[in-house]
Order: structure tokens, then C-alpha cells, then sequence
């Protein structure tokens, strides 16, 4: 991916990918309970994996709007540790990147 117009394609597809898993999941949260008290319990503990797994995806979506930012201003790809420039296979593994692979480690 070496050009920007390339990335913004696929960070957006991927900030749509996430944003339909997203909506899956919210829908399967607003499920009304069961009236076995002993299944709601088991309903519970499942929403309560289903909200990690939507607060993870609403936190990818959120870099892949920073990503989208700094791109837009012309950063994208500088390391926000040491300013210098973040390897393109760093990018291309993982394109929400802030920062090189020294300053990750």
C-alpha cells in the first residue's frame, strides 16, 4: 500500500466490516431476558462477552478514524514517539500504526 488513496480503501472497508459486526452484536444485546432464571443467568454472562467484544471493535474503529485523520493531515506514517517514518511492511501488517516498530517494542 504505498499510496494514501489505497489505504483510505481499505481502512474504510474495514471500518465497515467493524461497523456491521458492531451492529450484530448490539442487536443480539437488546434481546429480551427469558423468564428461567437460570437461562437469564446464562443470557447475562453471554452479553457480558458480547459488550467486551463491541467495546473492542468500537475501539478499532475509533484508531481507524484517527488513522483516517492522520492522513488527511499529513502524519500518517510518522512514528508519534520518534517522528521518524513507520516502516511500510509495519503499515501494511497493521495500518493503524502510531508508531515504528522500535518505539512499539
Amino acid at each position: 500500500m504505498t499510496n494514501n488513496a489505497e489505504i483510505v480503501k481499505a481502512l474504510m472497508a474495514r471500518f465497515r466490516d467493524l461497523l456491521d459486526r458492531a451492529k450484530i452484536i448490539e442487536d443480539d444485546l437488546r434481546h429480551p431476558l427469558d423468564a428461567d432464571f437460570s437461562e437469564q443467568a446464562v443470557d447475562l454472562a453471554d452479553d457480558e462477552a458480547l459488550e467486551g467484544v463491541d467495546d473492542a471493535l468500537r475501539a478499532e474503529m475509533k484508531q481507524i478514524g484517527f488513522a483516517l485523520a492522520r492522513i488527511e493531515n499529513g502524519t500518517y506514517g510518522t512514528c508519534a514517539k520518534c517522528g521518524r517514518k513507520i516502516g511500510e511492511e509495519r503499515l501494511e501488517a497493521r495500518p493503524i500504526a502510531t508508531r515504528c516498530i522500535a518505539c512499539a517494542s
